[in-house]
């Protein structure tokens, strides 16, 4: 949690406690920046109004940077619009203080469970980025449920080259079968002619 009223955190700590989640607090933006891995998945409960950095411009970095993080905004100073913006730059909740703890943990379950959809999201982006254009080609082809036969023939190699291209594609995709394969789906770069 990021706030400069330590108040608030130590209240917010206390009450998070009795709902079992082990919550780590900041009094600044830069303080959260500096000590976070902000590519990991998690649930960030940030004030608007601070100094330096406020909540909608910590926010903004952490889009910048396109991080998993879940932000649910806890503000005494909250209006619609801040509340709508907050919205359209993929928020999980926004709370004027003080909110009620069952609230703010239905809250927190949201954030986590859209953070830990993120993360997922970006770590398969990156396995997917490490394919070569012929891995890419392949691996189309075996989500679409070609065989090896009708892969090679496709794209006019031998079924060695086929059986090769497919080892890589399972030691680089962290897949154990072929029908984990399918989650790689919206990353495809349609570059072969499948007809």
């Amino acid at each position: 949690m990021v706030d400069d009223d330590l108040a608030i955190l130590d209240s917010m700590q206390f009450m998070l406690l009795q709902y079992g989640y082990d919550l780590r607090i900041f009094d600044s933006a830069e303080d959260f920046l500096d000590k976070i891995d902000i590519s990991l998945a998690a649930c960030l409960i940030v004030d608007s109004n601070m100094p330096d950095i406020t909540g909608q411009q910590l926010q903004q970095k952490l889009v910048s940077a396109q991080s998993p993080i879940g932000i649910i905004f806890l503000t005494g100073h909250g209006d619609l619009p801040m509340a709508v913006n907050a919205f359209r730059q993929g928020a999980c909740d926004f709370f004027q203080k003080p909110v009620k703890g069952k609230e703010l943990v239905q809250a927190i379950e949201k954030a986590l469970l859209v953070s830990g959809h993120e993360y997922e999201k970006v770590q398969l982006q990156q396995r997917y980025s490490t394919l070569t254009e012929r891995e890419d080609q392949v691996l189309q082809l075996l989500i679409a449920g070609k065989t090896n036969k009708q892969m090679a023939d496709t794209l006019f190699v031998s079924l060695r080259t086929i059986e090769v291209h497919r080892a890589k594609i399972i030691k680089k995709l962290e897949v154990h079968n072929a029908a984990e394969l399918a989650k790689f789906s919206p990353f495809l770069s349609d570059n072969i002619n499948m007809d």
